[in-house]
């Protein structure tokens, strides 16, 4: 075990021989790092966190912090971190509200500089968080999202898997799998098709996946028959989630900017008068919002 002489760590603290500690670091007791870790200076790991093997902790992350919640118990619940993470500096993951219960984050994830995960948040495996990504409570974000930088998401929402936020994103409502949502609007504006193509995801799944998302977003039919039509023909296959993920939404779901009222339009320069320049219109949520671009 190579720990800096600044290092403070409890000898309660269950630690694997090979583990990395960085100069003033402080690890509680009752807290487990499995072998192959790396600890940065400054990273400071509270009791009732497990960290599993090959973890890279980068400077001034904080693990296991208590819960940022009014109505906070003397006894607070525990994290429980995968494999293979890379956790990048003054990170921040936070306890569950109640003893028993874990804020969980998988394997192969990337945080970056200044993410939080609050209390009871659940993060999948190959998940990314962006600078400034702030999880609010008991968020889940599934498999293989991106999450950009600045996101701020609701506390209870889901982000489906494969999903794509768009940064300064502020999410309200589950993101549904495999679609884009637009960082200027926080709407949803396609399928993540060039993180599928990444993924190698094959070409026929994400044929289904565009399908089922003209189901669900392009028919405009009530959210009963999106959910049957959907079970009645993808039934196997990645796009066979859209069903389960929207039966499981409590919050409702980020609707299509297109059908939104709420898109920018831009008005052709031959639309407009010639060296006319006009402000942007400002109207109700329910309008759209034209601008026009002259010569």
């Amino acid at each position: 075990m190579k720990i800096h002489p600044t290092a403070i760590v409890s000898p309660e603290a269950r630690i694997a021989s090979d583990v990395e500690i960085g100069p003033f670091s402080v690890i509680e007791s009752g807290v487990v790092i499995e072998s192959g870790c790396s600890l940065a200076s400054r990273v400071t790991i509270k009791s009732g966190v497990f960290l599993g093997e090959n973890n890279t902790v980068c400077e001034g992350v904080v693990l296991g912090g208590k819960p940022q919640h009014i109505r906070l118990s003397e006894e607070c619940g525990g994290v429980k971190i995968g494999q293979n993470n890379i956790i990048r500096e003054n990170s921040t993951i936070h306890c569950a509200m109640y003893p028993e219960k874990y804020t969980l984050v998988g394997d192969n994830n990337f945080l970056m500089v200044n993410a939080h995960v609050a209390h009871d948040c659940v993060v999948g495996n190959h998940v990314i968080l962006t600078n400034n990504v702030m999880l609010g409570g008991h968020v889940r974000v599934e498999d293989r999202a991106n999450v950009s930088g600045g996101v701020a998401v609701h506390q209870f929402c889901r982000i489906g898997m494969f999903a794509m936020v768009g940064g300064l994103s502020h999410i309200v409502q589950d993101v549904p799998p495999f679609v884009t949502v637009d960082g200027g609007t926080s709407l949803v504006v396609g399928i993540n098709s060039i993180g599928l193509r990444r993924a190698g995801i094959p070409n026929d799944e994400i044929r289904s996946i565009r399908e089922a998302y003209r189901v669900l977003y392009e028919e405009l039919r009530p959210l009963s028959e999106v959910v049957k039509t959907l079970r009645e023909r993808f039934a196997t296959g990645l796009a066979s989630h859209y069903a389960e993920f929207l039966v499981g939404s409590k919050r409702g779901f980020i609707q299509d900017r297109r059908n939104s009222g709420k898109s920018l339009k831009l008005v052709r320069p031959e639309e407009s008068e010639k060296h006319e320049i006009s402000a942007p219109t400002v109207v109700s949520q329910e309008t759209t919002m034209p601008i026009r671009v002259t010569g």
